[in-house]
């Protein structure tokens, strides 16, 4: 076969270092444009990127040419130098150290768009935290609960 043709989507979530309430607008949205930049750059093409006051959530395309630990190095790197620059407020911003990462079937792009589309609707009745365990449970990822927090 002389092509590599691969076609992988990502749901990315990630919160804040302790998840707090840093992120609000109107740096929220330039936040969410900056992350579909630096995915755009490292060829994993944002869907949709959205979240709460909290957490980010993004769903993209993985590159053939980049491992998934490299694009989420990237990305909440690049975003935590950038995010410190927006305001006195954010010189102690960061994000957890770790991530959730999860393979999204093509047929659920939308529903997984709609999805990040209406965080702050969903996040008035459920925490990060709560949203989180529900995605472990979905994708039966096994997790020890002292290790997921930060």
């Amino acid at each position: 076969m002389p092509q590599s043709l691969v076609k992988n989507y990502i749901h990315l979530i990630f919160s804040t270092k302790h998840r707090q309430p840093l992120i609000h607008h109107p740096v929220e949205t330039e936040l969410h444009k900056y992350l579909g930049g630096i995915c755009n750059n490292l060829e994993c093409f944002p869907i949709k990127i959205g979240g709460y006051t909290d957490h980010i959530h993004i769903l993209c395309s993985l590159s053939k040419k980049i491992a998934l630990m490299k694009l989420l190095e990237e990305v909440k790197s690049h975003s935590s130098k950038w995010m410190k620059t927006k305001d006195e407020s954010l010189k102690n911003f960061y994000w957890q150290d770790g991530y959730g990462a999860f393979s999204v079937n093509p047929s659920q792009l939308d529903v997984v768009a709609n999805y990040i589309e209406n965080q702050h609707e969903h996040h008035s009745k459920k925490t990060f935290q709560n949203e989180y365990r529900a995605f472990l449970k979905k994708y039966k990822v096994e997790y020890d609960e002292q290790y997921v927090w930060d």
